[in-house]
């Protein structure tokens, strides 16, 4: 999992470089199975089940679409905020994880729900070890959040990984400190903080993948691949300097 955390932090890195006005969310999207394929690994995303199987390496969502965008022709605008999510296999095991930049600059608002977004993930990730609950984690990273005057996704939960993709245990929001699953050394966990404005409600478009906020607000995505051991959490899925660390 450490290999498939490299290659996957490599390949979103890379994404992440690329992001400017004008390139298109099929080219991001491109530059990140290339650099999988490169090393050895398998896009994760390519062909995962769900209405249809899914068709690209990564996820590229805009603005309002908070997850599971679909990489096409669409240009990026000046002060658009780009959601890249990207996960790669390698030997048999999975690593997870995703980041929220800008194209060219953003607003006042954007930035800040970037920034809230990035260190909610870090608030979650220092739990991250024995004696800790699921319940704990969420609960701590969606505290910081409303705090902050954002809101957490209600539909969709962060996930453990290690030999699929989506495994237990489930990792809710909207729960209570001490509740879930205990958390073990050994266990990995895909935690990823899921931030809109104005609302925790999403709606999926006719395209049967794409999840955007139900009434149009910005929204921000930060995840990693985390392990749980006996003293810090590891986190799998970085690439040198990490550029998400606060």
């Amino acid at each position: 999992m450490r290999q498939a955390g490299r290659i996957n932090a490599e390949a979103l890195a890379a994404m992440a470089a690329a992001v400017r006005p004008g390139i298109t969310t099929q080219q991001l999207d491109q530059i990140a199975e290339r650099v999988i394929v490169s090393r050895n690994g398998v896009p994760a995303f390519k062909g995962y089940p769900g209405p249809y199987p899914y068709p690209f390496a990564t996820t590229v969502s805009v603005n309002d679409e908070l997850v599971h965008g679909l990489p096409g022709p669409r240009g990026l605008r000046e002060g658009d905020v780009v959601s890249l999510d990207c996960g790669t296999l390698f030997q048999g095991f999975y690593a997870d994880a995703a980041l929220t930049v800008g194209a060219g600059v953003l607003s006042p608002l954007a930035a800040r729900l970037v920034e809230i977004t990035a260190q909610a993930l870090y608030v979650g990730i220092r739990l991250m070890r024995p004696g800790q609950r699921t319940g704990d984690v969420a609960a701590a990273m969606q505290s910081y959040v409303e705090d902050h005057g954002f809101r957490m996704v209600r539909d969709y939960t962060s996930h453990g990984i290690g030999r699929q993709m989506h495994e237990d245990p489930e990792v809710r929001y909207y729960v209570k400190p001490g509740t879930g699953t205990p958390l073990q050394p050994g266990m990995t966990i895909a935690l990823e903080p899921m931030v809109l404005v104005g609302t925790d409600e999403t709606v999926v478009r006719p395209d049967q993948w794409t999840v955007v906020s139900a009434n149009g607000s910005l929204t921000a995505h930060f995840e990693h691949t985390v392990a749980v051991t006996e003293g810090e959490p590891e986190i799998l899925t970085l690439a040198g300097r990490d550029e998400t660390q606060p």
